[in-house]
């Protein structure tokens, strides 16, 4: 069973910077994709990057391009979400997902976490 556990998410004062974690379970992701979505307040769920567990390979939201890194770590199953600069409508749930194709489409991603909460403060 697959499992996608996000942690890493509270409160900030805008400028400040947040690292996400996704610890990833269940299967090897060796081919997949690991994506960042997130969700904020009356707000569609919105792509923010995705990175191919197997190269490294990253691509951003314009977004936020500039502002947050993806990396991973194969040993420990983990993707981060590196996050600069924060403003405050980077306000939202952060959602982890894997898919196996690198694309910013939400229908793309087969398995998804809970998410975790980013306040960014004015």
């Amino acid at each position: 069973q697959v499992q996608l556990v996000e942690s890493g998410g509270g409160f900030v004062q805008a400028g400040g910077s947040l690292r996400l974690s996704c610890a990833a379970s269940g299967r090897t992701f060796v081919g997949y994709v690991m994506g960042w979505f997130r969700q904020a307040p009356g707000k569609e769920r919105e792509f923010v990057g995705a990175i191919n567990w197997s190269t490294g390979g990253t691509y951003y939201a314009d977004s936020v391009k500039g502002r947050v890194t993806i990396s991973r770590d194969i040993t420990k199953n983990t993707v981060y979400l590196q996050m600069n600069s924060l403003r405050p409508e980077d306000t939202a749930v952060y959602y982890c997902a894997a898919g196996v194709r690198m694309s910013d489409l939400i229908t793309h991603y087969n398995y998804w976490g809970r998410g975790t909460q980013v306040t960014v403060s004015s």
